[in-house]
């Protein structure tokens, strides 16, 4: 095994996670709801789309110290806007937003999701955007064997890379449930896992308006803010990202991917083991 995966297994803007209880009503995000974009009308990616983060990741030893990142160290005004449980008809519309602002996020993909509309992965990859593993199926991975776990998490890392894009480094848990399995798990594929520290509950259309407070009202240096681009009606996402990401950039934040933030300013070494966000396991 690479000496990259000295990884020690420390047991590593708003929110909440997508793994609270109410998330796990909205299913698995399939996007049943809204139309799907033909695959032939997306070209599959040029290459690189984001590949770059990976190779970095790999030969940056800032980062083998932990097995998790929840935020960074507040060292660079940087904050990662995250979308989990995609892709969905709702993606592509969130990346177009993404590009007018000239922005670069994370996507947590759900691998079925993936293999049912690759076009969707192929176009976050070519825009450069950085894609995470959400696992196969989406379950709380806290209540699966070691066995299981690793299906979940393989499964999906192949649907991305047969959607042409990178091997994905950073994990997202469903629901925040993960346990020591899951990072040994994680640790062995050379991943790591990427938790939130602010989670815009817009998973619960709980209204334009308040999604937008609620992402920027936990804004600082190092967050990680959490979206979602699946699981159901993302309408509302679609239309408080612009007045988000402006309001952002005026206070003077770089939008940034997950592996970048890991790049430009990881999470302190002392940071505490990391905590399982749904009560499970």
């Amino acid at each position: 095994m690479p000496a990259v995966v000295t990884v020690v297994l420390l047991l590593i803007l708003d929110g909440q996670a997508p793994g609270s209880r109410a998330a796990r009503t909205l299913g698995t995000g399939t996007g049943d709801t809204a139309r799907s974009a033909p695959r032939s009308a997306i070209s599959p990616p040029g290459g690189a789309g984001g590949g770059g983060f990976s190779s970095e990741l790999l030969q940056n030893e800032r980062v083998h110290y932990t097995s998790y990142i929840a935020a960074g160290s507040t060292r660079h005004r940087e904050i990662a806007l995250t979308f989990d449980d995609g892709p969905s008809a709702f993606t592509l519309p969130i990346l177009a937003v993404l590009e007018r602002y000239r922005v670069k996020a994370t996507f947590f993909e759900i691998g079925r999701q993936v293999s049912a509309d690759p076009g969707y992965t192929a176009a976050l990859a070519r825009a450069g955007m950085a894609i995470g593993d959400h696992t196969q199926s989406h379950p709380p991975m806290a209540e699966l064997s070691s066995t299981q776990q690793a299906v979940e998490i393989d499964q999906a890392a192949q649907a991305i890379r047969a959607a042409g894009a990178p091997r994905p480094l950073v994990w997202r848990p469903p629901y925040g449930s993960f346990n020591a399995t899951t990072l040994e798990l994680l640790r062995a594929r050379e991943m790591i896992m990427a938790l939130w520290t602010v989670d815009t509950s817009d998973y619960a259309r709980p209204g334009i308006p308040r999604i937008i407070y609620t992402a920027l009202s936990g804004a600082r240096p190092g967050a990680i803010i959490l979206f979602h681009d699946g699981g159901d009606d993302r309408s509302q996402t679609v239309a408080a990202l612009p007045r988000i990401i402006q309001r952002l950039q005026q206070r003077g934040y770089r939008l940034v991917t997950v592996p970048q933030l890991l790049l430009d300013d990881p999470p302190p070494t002392d940071q505490p083991p990391p905590h399982n966000l749904s009560g499970s396991g």
